[in-house]
């Protein structure tokens, strides 16, 4: 991917995250990014290419870092599962504006070719996060749960905590212009609470 192309997808990942999909035109961001429309229309074709060309460049580098993960025969269950979870917290507190447009502007947004790929996606990455609770499963080392309410759990944690940052800044007296002091305080609290979680959850002798 060259240089001017990762340029443009930043900064309609900022405008995105700020505007909204439906708000920001191929205008607004050409003239961000110091570019002719023939320039965006040349890498990209349209606004929806655009987008899902910034969703697959954000998420693709999950999906390579999981299909390693599962790969690992040296990692046990237990490691791979806390690999996950540090992967899963680390790109999303590190990421906040990909992840406000993914759950804030984009359920919204009429294009189905955007829900499409998003959904395709979250399929490939849930089938992949299925993989290593299965090997958890067949080593007996981990119970059988829910698969798809087990992987909503984590998700839905770490988005809560995402979308109400001025709220846990407010609780845990961090200032709200300090984007580095919260990442630092939270990124550890989030992932200990998952794993600690996700211990007892899949834990076999928590076996019912």
């Amino acid at each position: 991917m060259t240089d001017k192309r990762i340029h443009i997808l930043e900064v309609a990942e900022r405008l995105f995250s700020e505007k909204g999909f439906d708000g920001t035109s191929v205008r607004d961001i050409a003239g961000q990014a110091g570019v002719n429309l023939a320039m965006i229309s040349y890498y990209f074709g349209s606004k929806e290419k655009l987008m899902a060309a910034l969703i697959d460049h954000r998420s693709g580098y999950t999906r390579g870092i999981l299909e390693e993960l599962n790969k690992d025969e040296l990692l046990s269950p237990w490691d791979k599962i806390d690999k996950l979870i540090d992967l899963y917290v680390d790109k999303i507190l590190n990421n906040y504006k990909f992840h406000c447009i993914m759950t804030q502007h984009l359920p919204t947004v009429q294009s189905d070719e955007i829900r499409e790929t998003i959904t395709e996606i979250k399929v490939l990455n849930f089938e992949q996060v299925k993989k290593i609770i299965t090997e958890g499963q067949r080593k007996k080392v981990f119970r059988k749960v829910d698969m798809e309410l087990t992987v909503g759990t984590v998700m839905g944690t770490i988005t809560q905590v995402t979308l109400s940052k001025n709220l846990y800044q407010r609780l845990l007296n961090i200032d709200k212009n300090d984007e580095e002091g919260y990442r630092k305080k939270m990124i550890p609290k989030i992932k200990n609470h998952l794993k600690q979680l996700l211990k007892a959850h899949l834990d076999i002798n928590n076996q019912e």
